[in-house]
């Protein structure tokens, strides 16, 4: 059992794991290597306060229910950026089955894998630049928890996130709070939606996240019919 001068200094070097994960300016090679030593104690360093995986799991059940007519069960789920699959384990407490994951750290995914809530999981996958075995329109619900972060992807990464899911389909997203802010990330949406990439259905603003930060939780629709590039540049 650790002391309370234990407690205190095991607090202060979690709150500085998470603090310097958001300076690596999302290159691929920085952040492979960070969450590569991560791993292990991740779960454990964000584990209080941290109820974005449960926000956005609870959103994904509530356009489900709203919005997509198939069962629960048979609804296809990316989960974009899995890390050590809290996500997926929220959405498989809600009744999805068919969960598919990825990171870019090899060492998160095996940690979701051990969940045994996901379908297929996959390691060495960068967001900004997803393999071709993600095909278009592949995907009922996309969820990202936890990427859209300071020095982790950009907002373009979600125009792969509307790519793999289908016409109709739903991308649900965290944002923290301080990206948005330094990213524009409203104008980058609004940019989707005038291209006819995403539409807005909904924003939570200013929600719980994370102990040190809240976050905009964004529920965005692909169109039923998506415009072509030169349809965009006209």
């Amino acid at each position: 059992m650790n002391t309370p001068d234990q407690q205190t200094a095991l607090e202060q070097a979690a709150r500085k794991r998470i603090k310097d994960s958001h300076a690596l300016d999302g290159d691929a090679g920085r952040l492979a290597n960070f969450y590569r030593g991560w791993a292990s104690s991740y779960d454990v360093d964000v584990a209080q306060g941290y109820c974005g995986p449960m926000i956005v799991a609870e959103l994904a059940a509530a356009v489900q229910t709203a919005y997509l007519a198939r069962h629960r069960a048979d609804m296809t789920i990316l989960d974009a950026g899995c890390g050590t699959g809290l996500v997926g384990v929220e959405l498989e407490s809600l009744g999805f089955r068919l969960i598919d994951g990825f990171d870019l750290s090899e060492e998160m995914v095996e940690k979701a894998r051990q969940t045994r809530a996901y379908r297929k999981v996959r390691g060495d996958v960068d967001l900004n630049r997803l393999p071709s075995e993600y095909s278009s329109a592949s995907y009922d619900i996309t969820v990202c928890c936890g990427v859209f972060t300071l020095g982790h992807v950009g907002p373009d990464g979600l125009r792969e996130l509307a790519r793999v899911t289908r016409p109709n389909g739903f991308v649900i997203a965290s944002v923290r709070k301080s990206f948005a802010e330094a990213t524009s990330f409203e104008d980058y949406v609004r940019r989707l939606q005038d291209e006819g990439v995403l539409i807005p259905a909904t924003c939570l603003r200013n929600g719980r996240y994370a102990a040190d930060e809240d976050a905009h939780y964004w529920v965005l629709e692909v169109p039923k019919e998506m415009r072509t590039t030169e349809e965009q540049g006209s």
